[in-house]
């Protein structure tokens, strides 16, 4: 079974879980999208995070979800989130998801923390619940959880407890900080931890700059986070700029607060890797005026990049 590394590099995508418009979980769609992410050179995949819309989803269909994930993807680290509010849950979770190969978890902090000692007793108290031998992402994101992590605090929790061994960075902004991190690590008073990067994307090229190690986000195209690590790794970092660039206005259209899983939803099934854009309820629905930017911005998309050329509706 592949366990999630320190060393782990490239793009792990945050998979969506999709449904049929009765509500119940579309696996043939899941199968999809999953051979996707195998064909396109993930490094790993995420499942159960906020993007899968989790906390929708009951006990059963989880586990049943990463028994897929794992099914699927044999080759690749799958790495379940499993964020709850209270730690038997959390277990309970965990310890079904690495008896089905799960790579391992990540966790969220609440939104009640405020201070270092608390984050670091929160996630202190996480990897005993889960057990100390489960790798552990931790899910910096302020933008949401309204929890503030410094370098300093990160490095604590680093240092602390061996099973930490990836960041999930999307701070906003958070250049600097990954900047720190790394400065940490290269004057030795901080292990090697894996930062892969979330926002979906939005500022993916200066991060790579700064040492992430990769993207760990949703965005609908991607192949295109993939061909990015590949060219910054080849030295092509014109190339890969241009890149990122014919994208930019359809991942920033992605990132709007309250409709950005509508809008990937809808994206994936006009790639054909979902059949349906449905959400479970209560969940967003794309109206007819974003539906169409969309198509706009895919049509400009695919004039620098064929695969976003798609059959007409």
């Amino acid at each position: 079974m592949t366990r999630l590394h320190a060393q782990l590099s490239g793009v792990m995508p945050i998979a969506p879980t999709a449904f049929l418009p009765s509500g119940e979980v579309d696996h043939d769609s899941m199968a999809r999208l999953y051979a996707h992410y195998v064909a396109c050179g993930a490094c790993g995949v995420t499942v159960l995070g906020q993007l899968g819309e989790a906390p929708k989803l009951t006990h059963a269909e989880s586990v049943a979800l990463v028994q897929q994930a794992v099914r699927c993807m044999p080759q690749l680290p799958v790495v379940v989130g499993v964020s709850a509010p209270g730690f038997a849950s959390m277990r309970a979770l965990a310890q079904e998801a690495m008896q089905a190969g799960a790579a391992g978890v990540m966790v969220a902090p609440p939104n009640t923390l405020r201070t270092d000692d608390q984050i670091v007793a929160y996630y202190t108290q996480a990897v005993q619940a889960v057990g100390q031998d489960v790798p552990m992402v931790v899910q910096d994101y302020p933008l949401s959880f309204a929890v503030q992590m410094s370098p300093g605090v990160i490095r604590r929790m680093v240092q602390a407890l061996p099973s930490v061994v990836m960041l999930k960075h999307e701070d906003w902004p958070g250049l600097d900080k990954i900047s720190a991190l790394r400065a940490f690590e290269a004057e030795g008073s901080m292990r090697r931890l894996a930062i892969l990067c979330g926002n979906g994307g939005l500022f993916f090229d200066q991060e790579l700059g700064r040492g992430a190690d990769g993207a760990n986000t949703g965005y609908a195209f991607a192949e295109m986070l993939c061909d990015m690590v590949q060219l910054w790794r080849a030295g092509q970092a014109d190339a890969m700029h241009d890149l990122f660039d014919a994208h930019l206005p359809l991942l920033r259209y992605e990132q709007q607060p309250g409709v950005g899983l509508a809008v990937r939803k809808y994206v994936l099934m006009r790639r054909g890797l979902l059949a349906h854009d449905t959400q479970r309820q209560p969940g967003a629905v794309l109206p007819p005026a974003a539906r169409a930017e969309v198509e706009h911005l895919l049509k400009r998309l695919a004039r620098r990049d064929a695969r976003a050329q798609l059959p007409n509706l």
